[in-house]
């Protein structure tokens, strides 16, 4: 369940939920159908929405086949991710489940600009097979992921300076 309404249900011993609590949780529910629907699509269709980005990629030229190789798997993890987190309604759910281990493998194997060509190409591939507000029900989960994926900036840590 979504952080949000985690702590609407945290508290029932202090108060009922006010108008603007019930606000929310009405609007996860109502939600839930769409949400559910878009999850099954993904879910059913996930090599027909990847298979046409990998062989753009591919015909791109210019990258390592295993650089592409690579950037699909990870691709189809965050699409994965973003997926479940669209369900939950939790956009943190993205955060948590691929900072520890995304930013470091788009470093290590240097797949920032075939990632990039990939997100432009789901992005099209999911206009297509979703309506606009469909695509706004995961869009912020994707791009949650895809500055994850891309902002691969170095960073310093305790134990790096030890």
């Amino acid at each position: 369940m979504t952080f949000k309404l985690d702590t609407l249900f945290d508290e029932p011993d202090k108060h009922y939920l006010d108008a603007n609590d019930l606000s929310t949780l009405s609007q996860y529910v109502s939600s839930i159908p769409e949400r559910m629907a878009v999850y099954r699509t993904l879910r059913d269709q996930e090599v027909a929405v990847m298979q046409p980005i990998a062989d753009a990629l591919q015909q791109q030229g210019g990258h390592a086949e295993a650089l592409v190789e690579r950037s699909v798997r990870n691709g189809l993890m965050v699409l994965r991710y973003a997926a479940m987190a669209m369900l939950l309604d939790d956009d943190a759910f993205v955060e948590d489940r691929l900072q520890g281990w995304l930013p470091e493998m788009v470093k290590a194997y240097e797949t920032q600009a075939v990632d990039q060509q990939l997100f432009q190409l789901l992005n099209r591939q999911l206009s297509k097979l979703f309506s606009p507000a469909q695509v706004n029900l995961i869009k912020p989960s994707l791009e949650k992921a895809q500055s994850l994926m891309l902002d691969t900036r170095e960073t310093v840590t305790l134990a790096g300076l030890l």
